[in-house]
Parts: structure tokens; C-alpha cells; sequence
């Protein structure tokens, strides 16, 4: 890189970034811009403009990406359904690629020859943030610190802040990895890399409590989704990040979403996290149960391969790619009469259906009863039957006359 040229951060103000300011300008002699997306971490964002500065960035964006972040992102993939690895509902994983996007706008604007981040080596973020980027800006270069520089491990890292008096969120003693955004908090690191230990969680939960420590008595609530969009909760419209907001505090306060898992990481790796996501628990859940009620047996089956598949391409920062694009605009088709309320019961870190409507409900009460009905000729099961399982019959015709034979 020639002298001067202007590298855009994505800075979140953690031990990572916080270091990669000065560590640029040591290194490279760059003038460092700052890019922070609020994506609704819940933390003060406003003091990390004076500690990008006194760092020595030259610049820092602070973007509010919250509501792009639902309705682009958050909503299309949980209309997909898709969950990687059956547990996780993919917190960071489509957090990267918006924030991406928004690193390579940024410096465009500001004619920068390079983008850096504070991913390391070992995990996932940085396929994210980098196909992205390949993906967005070909041209422009990708500056990734933990690949090249010789800090090897969090704590080295907290000693490089220490040697330079600069602030950071953790300790030797309390060093968790923690990514945080409005639809989930991950934990990672610490004492959570034994996956034999059982996770603390009075020490480390933060949007969910303890579900023994929940309220004894159980709380409902009503979901009502538009093409598999959640609009109202209770019967009030809320905007998209309200209306996570207000559901992160019923399944907060009934210790719901708490998710503890080993993964397999796409580096290749196993990895070992505790995830809080208690809003989104609840909609996945919500959601599965107006399917249930809305869609044919077919689509509805085959949705779950392609469910699997999408939680991939999320997982594996394949966001931007026609692959993904195709699929989402399956998923949307299979939506169309995804439209309904569903109640929920929440207790004691149980998310339960209490209950399913809809005006395109599939569910007939009249074919379904036990009771007398006027609709159904039960004699036309033994033709089905019959047919269904006539290859069953054919195979066991031949092997009884081999075995005389």
C-alpha cells in the first residue's frame, strides 16, 4: 500500500478492534477510518466515537442498520426456516454480510483502498465479511490483522492494549467472546472450550434469565404474520426491530432461547458457543406452527431441504450469491398463504404452540374427526392401500419363490 491511503475498519470497539487502529497505522502508515453498524447491540454506541479517535482513527461512521437488518436479513431467513446444524438460529452469521456491505459503501464514498476487520483466522467471520466483500467491491484489498500479525491468542491481545493504554471490554479473567446484536447473544471462549463444562449462566446471561429462575406461572402470547412476516404481537403492529424488541423481553424474562451447542465451523474446525436468542425462539417457533397449518404436505417437506441448504449459505457467508437470491425467492412463493396468528406458551424456558389460525388454514375439522362425518368414505383407504403398497408385495412374492426355488 502506498503512504496515506485510506483503510476503512469495521470497529466494534472490542478487544479485536479496538487494537487494529493503532496496529494499521504502525504497520501500514494508513490513515484508518472507523465504521461501527448499530445493529442494536444495546450497548452505548456514542462513547466508541471518542475511543476510535483517541485510538487514532481519523474518522468514524456510526450507521444505524437495525431496521435493514430485520427486514433484510433477519425475516427472509427465518421465513426460510433455516437453522444450522438444528440449533442455531444464525445470530452472526447474517449480521456479517450487512455490515460488509456497509464497510464497502463507506469506503467507496470516502475512494479507500482497503477494508480491514478483526476476524481471526480460526473462525467463520472472516469468509463472511471478505465473500461479501468479493462479492461488492472486487477491487478493493482486504486487510485481516489476525492472519498476519504476531499476537496469537486474546490475551496477547489484552497486553498489546495494555502497552498502549488502551481501554478494552474484557479482562484476563473474564474473557468471553461476545458478539451482540438485536436478535441474539453469543458466547464463546474461556471455560465454555471444554464442551464438558456446564455453562454459569447467572455469570454469563445477559437477555435471558436463568429458566429455573423464571416466573412460576406461564405467559401467552399472539403472533400474527403476513406472507410469514410477524406484524403484530397481542394484536399491536409494531415496526420490525419493536417487534423484536418486545418479544427479546417476553422470552427473556421466561428463559427462553437459550441455545448450547458445539458446531462444525466452515474452517473445519468444531467450535463450542452458548447463544441467548429469545425473540427469535420464539418466532421460529411460531412461524414452523402456521406452516404447519398453511402449507401442503409437498412444499412443506421439500421447504425443509431447502431450509437446510439456505442455513448453509448463511452460515458459510454465502449471502450474496445467486444461489441464496433463488432460494429466497422460493421461500417467498411458498409464503403467499403463510398468513395467520399463533399463540405461544412461555414457560420456564419452554416455547410451547397454544394454539393456530388462519383464513388459508389447510386443517380440515370435518375430514379430520373421530366423530361421525359426511366428507370421508373410509373404504377408499383399502384401494390406496392396496396400490401403495403393492411393490411391498410384489418384493415379497419373489423372495418366497426364490427361497422354494
Amino acid at each position: 500500500m502506498s503512504i496515506k491511503e485510506k483503510v476503512v475498519l469495521a470497529y466494534s470497539g472490542g478487544l479485536d478492534t479496538s487494537i487494529i487502529i493503532p496496529w494499521l497505522k504502525e504497520n501500514y502508515d494508513c490513515e484508518v477510518i472507523a465504521m461501527v453498524a448499530d445493529i442494536g447491540q444495546g450497548e452505548e454506541l456514542a462513547p466508541l466515537r471518542e475511543k476510535a479517535i483517541k485510538t487514532g482513527a481519523s474518522k468514524i461512521y456510526i450507521e444505524d442498520l437495525k431496521e435493514e437488518f430485520v427486514t433484510d436479513f433477519v425475516f427472509p431467513t427465518l421465513k426460510a426456516g433455516a437453522v444450522y446444524e438444528g440449533k442455531y438460529l444464525l445470530g452472526t452469521s447474517f449480521a456479517r454480510p450487512l455490515i460488509a456491505k456497509r464497510l464497502v459503501e463507506i469506503a467507496k464514498m470516502e475512494g479507500a483502498a482497503a477494508v480491514a476487520h478483526g476476524a481471526t483466522g480460526k473462525g467463520n467471520d472472516q469468509v463472511r465479511f471478505e465473500l461479501t466483500v468479493k462479492a461488492l467491491a472486487p477491487e478493493l484489498k482486504i486487510i485481516a490483522p489476525w492472519r498476519i500479525w504476531d499476537i496469537k491468542s486474546r490475551e496477547d491481545a489484552i497486553d498489546y492494549a495494555s502497552s498502549r493504554n488502551i481501554p478494552v471490554p474484557v479482562t484476563k479473567k473474564d474473557n468471553y467472546s461476545i458478539d451482540r446484536n438485536l436478535w441474539h447473544l453469543s458466547h464463546e471462549g474461556s471455560d465454555l472450550e471444554d464442551p464438558w463444562n456446564e455453562p454459569c449462566y447467572d455469570r454469563i446471561l445477559k437477555l435471558i434469565v436463568p429458566p429455573e429462575k423464571a416466573p412460576d406461572t406461564p405467559s401467552y402470547v399472539e403472533i400474527f404474520f403476513e406472507k410469514g412476516v410477524p406484524k403484530k404481537v397481542n394484536g399491536v403492529e409494531y415496526g420490525p426491530v419493536k417487534l423484536i424488541e418486545v418479544l427479546n423481553g417476553l422470552g427473556g424474562k421466561n428463559g427462553i432461547g437459550i441455545t448450547d451447542m458445539v458446531e462444525n465451523r466452515l474452517v473445519g474446525m468444531k467450535s463450542r458457543g452458548v447463544y441467548e436468542t429469545p425473540g427469535g425462539t420464539i418466532l421460529y417457533a411460531a412461524h414452523r406452527e402456521l406452516e404447519l397449518l398453511c402449507m401442503d404436505r409437498d412444499t412443506l417437506h421439500f421447504k425443509d431441504l431447502v431450509a437446510q441448504r439456505f442455513a448453509e449459505l448463511v452460515y458459510y457467508g454465502q449471502w450474496y450469491t445467486p444461489l441464496r437470491e433463488a432460494l429466497s425467492a422460493f421461500v417467498d412463493s411458498t409464503q403467499e398463504t403463510v398468513t395467520g396468528t399463533v399463540r405461544m406458551k412461555l414457560y420456564k424456558g419452554n416455547c410451547t404452540s397454544a394454539g393456530a389460525r388462519s383464513d388459508y388454514s389447510l386443517y380440515s375439522e370435518e375430514l379430520s374427526t373421530f366423530g361421525r362425518d359426511q366428507v370421508y368414505n373410509q373404504k377408499d383407504a383399502e384401494g390406496f392401500i392396496n396400490l401403495f403398497g403393492l411393490p411391498l408385495k410384489v418384493r415379497a412374492m419373489m423372495l418366497k419363490k426364490a427361497k422354494r426355488d
